[in-house]
């Protein structure tokens, strides 16, 4: 399943020399030709933050939604994003930083994609011209470190129980099983549940269906066959991984292996969907 040529040939990918916040990742593109890019969900709040003359063109399954700086929550719905000419720093989020950063429940989040501007005002004007004005990767690195720093101090945490669980869903690459989680959390499967879904956006069952996911479309990518992955990556069988693949990008293991998106992460995201390696993962 390797693909021919590199989708991203072209692209401008930086990566900062280090991220001083836990539970933070960021990398930056430019991309000077027309594209259209499938947006795939990760195991982290994607945000966008766009800047320079033109901003992304977002399209859902119904059409246009918005354009702009973007945020997407959990398991995100695959979208389309049409630019041309586009400058952005990416931003991954750890759930467990999400909420203080964005200044909003996960659970009202969800799987949804909201422009940044409804989260944040007119703060977001003032960074895109900030990042528009500043010289290097670097420095437009330090500013939205700045900007994501005062948010988490102004934030509130995510209970231990839940975040334990969450660490628990990334180190077993999503194989986990939730009855036992909630078993030495001391907490009833119910209860769980409900706090896990309020504060992380998605009910533990799903977090661990999207990090097993996530470890497998970027085997995909790398060339492993998909009856290997199924195998090694704890599905039933392959028509299971068929399942997962197409309910998280819309599409077939085969056209999600040669996606732009996904082809970029190991220059973008150094480590990503390869368990608990990926440091946003955790905090």
């Amino acid at each position: 399943m390797r693909r021919t040529a590199d989708p991203t040939a072209g692209w401008e990918i930086a990566r900062p020399p280090r991220v001083a916040l836990p539970g933070v990742d960021m990398a930056g593109f430019r991309i000077r030709g027309p594209v259209g890019i499938r947006a795939i969900p990760h195991p982290a709040v994607t945000v966008g933050v766009e800047f320079g003359d033109r901003t992304f063109d977002i399209h859902g399954e119904t059409g246009r939604t918005r354009a702009g700086s973007l945020a997407a929550g959990l398991a995100f719905g695959a979208f389309r994003v049409r630019a041309e000419g586009i400058a952005c720093v990416q931003i991954r989020l750890s759930p467990l930083v999400a909420h203080p950063v964005l200044g909003l429940p996960l659970s009202e989040l969800r799987g949804n994609v909201i422009g940044l501007d409804d989260l944040w005002g007119s703060d977001v004007l003032r960074l895109r011209e900030r990042l528009n004005q500043a010289k290097s990767w670097q420095e437009r690195f330090a500013l939205i470190d700045a900007e994501l720093s005062g948010r988490l101090r102004a934030g509130r945490e995510v209970e231990p129980e839940v975040a334990w669980v969450w660490r628990q869903i990334i180190a077993s690459r999503g194989r986990a099983r939730v009855r036992d989680l909630a078993d030495r959390t001391g907490w009833s499967r119910q209860r769980l549940w409900s706090r896990f879904g309020a504060q992380i956006g998605l009910t533990p069952k799903r977090a661990a269906m999207l990090v097993r996911f996530d470890r497998a479309v970027h085997r995909l990518v790398r060339g492993h066959g998909p009856a290997q992955v199924a195998a090694e990556g704890g599905y039933a069988d392959q028509s299971h991984l068929h399942h997962d693949v197409r309910a998280f990008t819309g599409t077939t293991p085969a056209a999600a292996a040669d996606e732009p998106w996904l082809a970029a992460d190991d220059t973008a995201w150094p480590g990503a969907g390869r368990g608990g390696e990926h440091r946003v993962d955790c905090t």
